[in-house]
């Protein structure tokens, strides 16, 4: 038995996983330009979750808490650092399969809040663990992260990329249902259409 002590053996390595969501690549099935990992994802729907809560309270008199959307959004794609980012027609190919997967992130996210040390665990588990995520805060996150991965179609679409044609317009559908939440309406018609310009267009006075 060795007498040197392990200088790891009381940390925490929650953040060194958290720290892998840029290994994770996204749309693994089809051909991008352009690769997008899961930790740079969080943040664009971090961002615009933000701003769709700050959109709906101010211009539509909801009541968001835009604090604990933020930090949830922050680590919504984290049970995937475990899992991978599985496609989305395998995902939903049967109930059978999403069950499965959803029971298999349910796992991941109780298996990564455990990585932390006891005294912290419950305060993450509330922004870690889906089934703890009020149903008002996750409908502006999934909104922020269809609106996410719309911008990623548009911009491989500017590339010269038809790869994500389809998914495009499965998106923008899904996209246009959303009137419970008009603040997705406005970000659309107030920031979306910058996303098809050059960065030229974008800089012109």
């Amino acid at each position: 038995m060795s007498l040197v002590s392990d200088p790891t053996a009381d940390q925490s390595h929650f953040f060194a996983y958290i720290a892998r969501m840029k290994y994770i690549v996204r749309w693994g099935l089809m051909r991008n330009t352009r690769a997008e990992n899961i930790q740079e994802h969080s943040l664009q729907v971090a961002m615009i979750a933000h701003a769709l809560a700050v959109i709906g309270n101010d211009l539509f008199g909801e009541q968001h808490d835009i604090g604990r959307i933020v930090i949830v959004a922050m680590y919504h794609d984290a049970s995937e650092i475990i899992t991978g980012d599985l496609p989305t027609p395998i995902k939903y190919f049967r109930q059978d399969i999403l069950e499965s997967y959803k029971a298999l992130e349910a796992h991941a996210e109780r298996k990564l809040t455990g990585l932390l040390p006891p005294e912290l665990q419950a305060a993450f588990a509330d922004v870690l663990e889906s089934e703890r995520v009020e149903p008002e805060v996750a409908r502006v996150i999934k909104a922020a992260d269809s609106l996410s991965a719309y911008l990623k179609c548009i911009e491989e679409r500017r590339a010269g990329n038809k790869e994500f044609q389809r998914a495009e317009q499965y998106l923008l559908a899904k996209l246009d249902a959303m009137t419970d939440l008009p603040a997705v309406a406005y970000f659309r018609e107030s920031f979306v259409s910058g996303f098809e310009l050059t960065l030229d267009d974008l800089s012109h006075d």
